[in-house]
Formats: structure tokens, C-alpha cells, sequence
């Protein structure tokens, strides 16, 4: 039998998720700061480098390392002081605890043995860089870091080329040409893709292009800092040639049958493989010219 409980029904202490900053220290909200200097404890990836975050923000709580080396001592050892009535909050070195960082496997001890699990917002690169990036933002995927080996990559990309939405990967500076080569060979020449740097830091930028254009930009310019790595396939094959006025008369077809204009764009751009935004503008231009 399911059953729904508020946070504030437990007895015991309670875990929270608490993201920090991707670059900028001002990043880190008001409600973050208030959560670390009252739990008990603080769970971080790295106790040296979480040091320096607490220390500028002069927090003073007992740290305990949590990583991936560390999961079977000190999980159940976090748990133990949870049931003891102590919180915890628990931090990654940058974002969000789970994504592409340490923290998932604690969470689904501290739901097993019925403890409160309590996620604050906060930064995190991969949707910071998909706001800003100008490909398609709905759908999108996130992967995280794409396999290290070569073939295995390359069988993974292989396996998106049918899909229509915009990608999100996690790339170092010493693999990006590599991968983006892998999604030439596998997506397509036309495949449109925004790399992503250094973001909220004082480097912080953005290459944009279709992806030959933006391997010869890293051919002459060395990649440098930590990518978000987008990529939006564009299937050109599967196009239908199809004139401007032909998708207006269909969208206002759609519309005098008593559908909602944005239902009518989503439709025809579904169709006729086209992005939706410019569909979405040349109706709009239409209709009010």
C-alpha cells in the first residue's frame, strides 16, 4: 500500500540534496546557505575542495567524504546517523548531487530505510547552457558523459540518429575534438551543435555552428575547460520539400477546424521535419503582415 508522508512526519533526521556553485560562488542561494549551517553533518564529494566553499562562507559543520571508493562503509554509516535524529546535507564538488556526481546511491538507501530525502534547486550546468545555447530546448535529453572508448561511443550516437530532440553530453577539453568527430561520422554534417565552457566562470563562452564548422573552430583554437556539449541532428533525408505558403495554408487549415494554432504548428513541423520555432515565426508573419 502506498503511502504519502510529509516531510515534517519523521521523527528521525532528514537528507538534503543541496547543490553549489558551478564556477560563481554568488551562484548559491539564500536557502542553501541556511540549510548547511543547520544540519548536522555535510556529505561531500570532496572534503578538501567542499573546505574551501564553507570556509568562504564561513560555515563550520563536521564533513564526511562521499564518493564512489567510499559507498559501502560510509552509506550505511550516513544512514545510521540519520536514524540517530541527525541531518545531513549532502554536497558535490560543483551542481547537483546525482548528475554526472556522486549522491544517487545514498538517496535510494536513505527512501529504502524510510527517511526523508529533501532536494533544493540550484545550479546546474546542463540546463544554464541549454537556455543559452538557441537549439531546440523542448524535448531534450540529458546523457551526462558519453562512453570513454571509442566504438562503444560511437554504437551510443549511432543509436540517437532517428531521434528528434536536442542532446546534452559532458565532455573534457582532451576528448571534445574526438567526439565531435564521432558525431559527424554518426549524425550527420548538418547536425547543429553549441559548445559550451567554463559556465558562471570568468571564461565562460559559447561556439555555435553546424558541427564541421565548430571542429574547425577547435582544430585552430584549443579546447580548453569543461564543455557542455549540445547537439541538435538535423534529418535531411527524411525532409519533405515542401514551399513556405503550402505549411501556412495546412497551419491554417488545422486552425479553421477548430484547432489551437500552437497544436496546428507542432503538427506540421512533426510532419514535414521542420523546427518548430521557424515554423512557428513564418506563421506569425504570415498572419500579421
Amino acid at each position: 500500500m502506498i503511502e504519502q508522508r510529509s516531510f515534517s512526519d519523521s521523527e528521525i533526521g532528514k537528507l538534503y540534496l543541496v547543490p553549489t556553485p558551478i564556477g560563481n560562488l554568488e551562484d548559491i542561494t539564500v536557502r542553501a546557505l541556511k540549510i548547511l549551517e543547520e544540519v548536522d553533518i555535510i556529505a561531500a564529494e570532496d572534503t578538501r575542495h567542499s573546505g574551501i566553499l564553507l570556509q568562504h562562507f564561513n560555515i563550520k559543520k563536521p564533513m564526511l567524504s562521499l564518493h564512489e571508493h567510499n559507498y559501502a562503509q560510509r552509506i550505511p554509516q550516513l544512514i545510521n546517523e540519520i536514524k540517530q535524529g541527525k541531518s545531513i546535507a549532502q554536497i558535490s564538488d560543483a551542481g547537483m548531487p546525482s548528475i554526472s556526481d556522486p549522491g544517487h546511491e545514498l538517496v535510494v538507501a536513505a527512501i529504502e530505510n524510510d527517511i526523508s530525502v529533501i532536494a533544493l534547486p540550484g545550479p546546474t550546468a546542463s540546463i544554464t547552457a541549454l537556455i543559452a545555447s538557441g537549439l531546440t530546448v523542448q524535448p531534450f535529453t540529458f546523457i551526462g558523459f558519453l562512453p570513454k572508448k571509442n566504438n562503444e561511443q560511437k554504437i551510443f550516437l549511432n543509436s540517437l540518429k532517428n531521434r528528434n530532440e536536442s542532446f546534452i553530453f559532458y565532455e573534457s577539453p582532451y576528448r571534445l575534438l574526438n567526439t565531435l568527430n564521432n558525431i559527424l561520422e554518426s549524425l550527420g554534417t548538418s547536425t547543429k551543435i553549441v559548445a559550451a565552457r567554463e559556465i558562471t566562470k570568468k571564461f565562460e563562452s559559447y561556439v555555435r555552428g553546424n558541427v564541421s564548422e565548430v571542429i574547425d573552430f577547435f582544430n585552430n583554437h584549443e579546447p580548453k575547460g569543461e564543455f557542455v556539449l549540445m547537439v541538435q541532428a538535423i534529418h535531411e533525408a527524411q525532409k519533405i520539400d515542401v514551399s513556405d505558403q503550402e505549411i501556412v495554408d495546412e497551419i491554417k487549415q488545422i486552425v479553421l477546424a477548430g484547432e489551437k494554432p500552437n497544436i496546428a504548428i507542432k503538427e506540421i513541423a512533426k510532419k514535414y521535419n521542420q523546427d518548430r520555432n521557424k515554423i512557428y515565426n513564418l506563421y506569425n508573419e504570415v498572419s500579421n503582415g
